[in-house]
């Protein structure tokens, strides 16, 4: 299973962007980050499909024009049904994908990724944004072979878990690299007095034991 990136991105949506939505109800916040947030990863998906060298590279640059033809395509579709108005939308679409594909970037160098790992990384997704958004989004991302999953419920997971969950993955991504951590538990040192007394002591409890022993006999 590839590491979330969906729950990775809406919470750093939340912690880098707490401006975004704000004028909204604590409900409808999270409603439109979800929203945006699979819009722009599903577009960057299906994008990814069509042409991975030419979309890992944009990810190294992050250009604007690329971020607002992606916007653009997103917010001018047929298939739209966003309640956002048009201006709002496409702001919010900049300033989420801005935000993924720094991260993603961010994601590559830490994990040295490569353009292979990447796009395993990116094609993995499509299970994980499977039931969180209503048709439209995937049939206006272009993401269609998701239409058909409803939302589901699910729990949430926090951002620790998320990471322990990419910290294990990079750990497997690299199988060259000694990644094991193990803790070594060695045994006790003998200090070296108790090394020279040792058999003084033993002979000490022999001489005792024999005194016993030759008054018992008597």
């Amino acid at each position: 299973m590839a590491f979330d990136l969906v729950q990775y991105f809406a919470e750093q949506i939340k912690i880098q962007k707490p401006q975004l939505f704000s004028q909204y109800s604590q409900q409808e916040k999270l409603l439109y980050i979800s929203e945006i947030n699979t819009l722009a990863l599903g577009r960057l998906i299906s994008l990814w499909k069509q042409n991975p060298q030419k979309h890992y590279q944009e990810v190294q640059t992050s250009d604007p024009l690329y971020i607002q033809e992606i916007t653009r395509h997103l917010t001018t579709s047929a298939h739209n049904q966003s309640t956002l108005s048009a201006t709002e939308l496409e702001m919010s679409l900049a300033e989420v994908l801005s935000l993924q594909l720094a991260e993603l970037k961010q994601l590559d160098e830490t994990g040295s990724f490569g353009q292979t790992g990447l796009t395993e990384l990116l094609l993995g997704q499509v299970e994980h944004l499977s039931g969180q958004a209503e048709d439209w989004v995937w049939s206006t991302n272009q993401l269609t072979e998701l239409l058909g999953s409803k939302p589901i419920e699910q729990e949430d997971v926090s951002l620790e878990a998320t990471m322990q969950e990419f910290n294990k993955m990079v750990h497997q991504a690299q199988p060259n690299v000694d990644h094991q951590e193990t803790v070594d538990i060695e045994p006790p040192v003998t200090p070296t007095w108790s090394s020279i007394t040792a058999p003084f002591v033993a002979l000490f409890i022999l001489g005792i034991l024999y005194c016993s022993y030759t008054q018992l006999v008597a």
